[in-house]
């Protein structure tokens, strides 16, 4: 739908459209100005959904894993042949490069959605003997039944499919509310739904923002299981809201992630992937590196070399294929990612390149988007809101170490415990080290080398749960124990 040229867009409930009265304004990052209309959903559109998808829920348990499996799969077919159209409608509504959105959210989406259309066909569960008591005892897995899903801006197709692909795959409907910043391809993915041949109900989209659709579908008494990427402030507005009724909960929250660099690494290699790892997505990701820590002998020459590979990092116009980076979701992020850099340099601190340092040159049309150069920074204390607070930007913080210990103690002295990256060749620092970080992935010598049969979630204030592969089968599901007496 268009409203004088703008996409408007409509909730998805029940497999209809349904047009909402009030709606928020969504922007074009690389511009600065509006290009579409999201729903502005509240109590009343949520109940609709959660209503729908509790009708939806009996026959759509009922239907075989390869039923399902079946239905998954053609979905992925309907998005990979749209692959194109998806990917510059993500890069438009995010910011990200087109790069980005073709080579990696995209085709990740599909595979979600392949994924676990595969895995859910070779679940077993258990059966133990208690021959002495004449009795035989099994488990069995039931889905839980109307699961709500909130998922974030930074990679918004990728992270929704990652949700909603389980959860269907497994018996469960669905409520799903993708970012009010970033809900056009959610959209675009519906009307993929009905073609694919779901049944209406079985997965339902409301648009809106959290304190109004997400409130709604985390206090909702009928929708028991609540799986949220996020913030770590919201999740805990989720957990107090969600308490009274004891649901499920699935939260993956922020990251503060250290990387480790040993002298015996492979500079080359670790400051290529470590610029990669630093400044990926604008730094919006949640496993980005947002604090290097060097020991000292290589640290003069590792700052030199990581700030000429920041600087060639190429920051612009997000349909230029060449660029690495685009612009950052909205006014209000940039600003607040800016604001860190401005505290660094209050406190003392050396920008070394990027904001305020270096000029970025764009074209007029794109004059007002919200842009902002890899940003390398040193001298902040590790006490420091910007040692300690997440980010999620293109900034990091490079810091020297002197001893392993010192750098294990300082790289978990933050609150969050999602990632962290190791950079050695001594095979057993490397595994001692990775022992030691409180982090619920450590990636040594690389960086987001991803398998989707393993845990994924963080430790303290990065979240609580995990999903992917086994960890998803036993989130989305209910266990239950029968014992049959013969």
């Amino acid at each position: 739908m268009s409203n004088q040229g703008k996409l408007v867009l409509e909730n998805y409930v029940g497999g209809k459209f349904l047009p909402c009265s009030k709606h928020i304004d969504s922007f074009n990052p690389s511009t600065g100005e509006v290009y579409c209309r999201v729903p502005d959903s509240g109590a009343e559109e949520v109940e609709a959904a959660v209503t729908a998808a509790k009708e939806a829920f009996p026959s759509w348990s009922a239907k075989s894993p390869a039923e399902r499996a079946r239905l998954l799969n053609k979905l992925a077919d309907l998005l990979e042949a749209r692959l194109e159209e998806f990917a510059q409608a993500e890069s438009k509504d995010q910011g990200k490069t087109i790069t980005a959105a073709r080579n990696v959210d995209i085709p990740r989406a599909v595979y979600n959605f392949r994924y676990f259309a595969s895995s859910i066909l070779y679940h077993t569960t258990e059966c133990s003997q208690m021959d002495h008591m004449g009795c035989v005892n099994y488990t069995i897995r039931c889905p839980v039944g109307v699961a709500g899903l909130i998922s974030p801006w930074n990679l918004p197709l990728y992270l929704l499919t990652w949700k909603i692909a389980p959860a269907v795959a497994l018996g469960n409907t669905v409520v799903a509310k993708p970012s009010e910043m970033t809900s056009v391809t959610a959209w675009m993915m519906c009307q993929l739904l009905e073609e694919a041949g779901f049944p209406p109900g079985v997965v339902n989209i409301v648009f809106g923002t959290g304190p109004r659709a997400g409130d709604a579908l985390v206090a909702h008494p009928d929708v028991p299981l609540i799986s949220f990427t996020g913030s770590t402030a919201t999740a805990r507005v989720i957990t107090e809201r969600s308490a009274p009724y004891c649901k499920k909960l699935s939260l993956e929250l922020g990251g503060k992630n250290p990387a480790v660099v040993f002298a015996d690494a492979d500079l080359e290699e670790c400051i290529r992937t470590t610029v990669r790892s630093s400044f990926s997505n604008q730094g919006e990701i949640c496993l980005c590196t947002s604090r290097i820590f060097i020991e000292r002998s290589i640290y003069p020459q590792f700052l030199a070399k990581f700030v000429d590979a920041a600087r060639q990092w190429k920051t612009g116009v997000p349909s230029d294929p060449s660029n690495n980076n685009g612009a950052l979701v909205s006014k209000e992020h940039l600003e607040k990612v800016r604001g860190y850099v401005s505290l660094a340099r209050a406190e003392g601190a050396q920008v070394h390149c990027g904001e305020g340092v270096d000029t970025l040159n764009l074209p007029p049309q794109n004059a007002g988007g919200y842009f902002m150069l890899p940003t390398v920074i040193t001298g902040v204390k590790d006490s420091s809101r910007v040692m300690q607070e997440e980010i999620f930007g293109p900034v990091t913080c490079l810091t020297p170490f002197d001893q392993e210990e010192e750098a294990i103690a300082r790289a978990n002295g933050v609150r969050y415990g999602l990632a962290a990256t190791v950079w050695s060749r001594d095979v057993g620092r490397v595994h001692r080290v990775a022992r030691q970080l409180q982090a619920g992935m450590v990636w040594t010598n690389c960086w987001m080398i991803r398998d989707l049969n393993l845990p994924f979630g963080g430790m303290k204030c990065s979240g609580i749960g995990r999903e992917g592969g086994k960890d998803s089968y036993h989130f989305f599901t209910e266990v239950k124990s029968i014992t049959v007496k013969h």
